[in-house]
């Protein structure tokens, strides 16, 4: 299939139904059998931001769809198409947006040129954590301002995958100082390519089918992705031994389907059901992924590889926390409506913030003291 067979139709003819009936007859007492009814099918379409398959985010993808298709029972179908296959990458939010397209799976900081408040929908340079970014879309008011937001371009938007906390990136020389980021290039999007800006280097924004050639070729000198599963399976160790860690930019990365309004407001109230609970299914298996797959890869890199592993100084830190700070700002501010977004996610990440103080920090703290011993 071309892009133009692809996009030659609207929203509504996007979303193909084709129902059958068949006759009602009667058995052999003269009494009428039951009617021989299948439920007309909904195919809807689905393009991504990521490479076909690709681990933990292209699978995601596949879980949102498989999920769907098994719920409904073979009523909805949804069908994947991977960054390329019919639009690029960046493409998919128009996609969705303008009816050429029914859904897309992608990280919502992508469409920040159409809004600088989706950023907080997917990471924020020193912002929530997985769980944090759950609490607040599930339970603190953050769905109601992404439904929002994103009806304002015809989309209903859903968590439906989540990263977990990211690394620093991989780097062809050491990052000891401040001033060894001074004119380096490096792919970062979103609002950590903010932060990169300030503190003298040059962010570039690649999807993931272009980095590795771009790092090969010296066109940028490191990059972040997501961590150790995916990293690993990029192979970015073959051309940039250094991995730093923990990631300042994306400490959660929360991953969303958008589906085009028309089409969704035109579904059954169960089909609606089944998609919503299919992107929460596909969240929180992600999740789950992420945290045990990245453990086993690191182990792979370290151990196989021979990867050395890195992390940023105290006075890095100090610098990028007080940039990101401003940056965070800058962009909370710059329109009413992100503004409310602003408030809402602050406030949702200070409250949790009190609890993880006393919670989980303090636990992994004394347990690994306890097990290092």
């Amino acid at each position: 299939m071309d892009r133009r067979t692809f996009i030659s139709g609207g929203a509504v003819a996007a979303a193909t139904v084709a129902t059958a009936c068949g006759e009602t007859g009667q058995d052999t007492s003269g009494a009428p059998a039951a009617p021989n009814i299948n439920r007309g099918v909904t195919r809807l379409r689905m393009v991504t931001t990521w490479p076909a398959n690709f681990p933990g985010l292209g699978t995601a993808a596949n879980n949102v769809a498989n999920y769907i298709n098994r719920m409904s029972g073979g009523s909805l179908e949804v069908r994947v198409y991977a960054a390329g296959e019919i639009v690029s990458a960046f493409e998919a939010f128009d996609a969705v947006s303008e009816g050429t397209a029914d859904m897309y799976h992608g990280a919502e900081y992508y469409w920040q040129g159409k809004s600088p408040a989706f950023n907080f929908f997917t990471a924020v340079p020193m912002g929530m954590t997985a769980y944090e970014i759950m609490g607040w879309v599930e339970a603190g008011g953050g769905q109601a301002l992404w439904d929002e937001l994103s009806a304002g371009f015809n989309i209903k938007p859903f968590q439906a995958g989540n990263s977990g906390h990211q690394m620093g990136g991989w780097f062809k020389r050491e990052i000891n100082t401040l001033e060894d980021f001074r004119g380096l290039r490096m792919r970062i999007p979103g609002l950590g390519g903010n932060v990169l800006r300030e503190l003298g280097g040059a962010a570039v924004t690649l999807s993931g089918g272009e980095i590795y050639p771009a790092l090969q070729s010296g066109a940028i000198d490191g990059t972040e992705w997501v961590g150790p599963w995916n990293d690993l399976a990029f192979g970015f160790y073959r051309e940039a031994p250094y991995y730093y860690g923990p990631g300042f930019h994306e400490p959660g990365s929360c991953l969303g389907v958008g589906i085009n309004k028309t089409v969704w407001d035109g579904l059954a109230s169960d089909h609606q059901a089944i998609i919503a609970s299919a992107c929460r299914t596909a969240n929180n298996i992600s999740i789950a992924e992420f945290q045990y797959q990245n453990g086993i890869a690191l182990d792979v890199l370290v151990n196989e590889h021979g990867v050395e592993l890195r992390q940023f100084s105290d006075e890095i830190w100090t610098r990028i926390g007080t940039i990101a700070e401003q940056v965070v700002a800058d962009t909370g501010n710059a329109d009413p409506f992100t503004r409310r977004v602003y408030d809402s996610y602050l406030a949702a990440r200070d409250s949790m913030r009190s609890w993880g103080r006393i919670s989980e920090m303090p636990y992994m703290v004394q347990r690994e003291r306890v097990l290092d011993r």
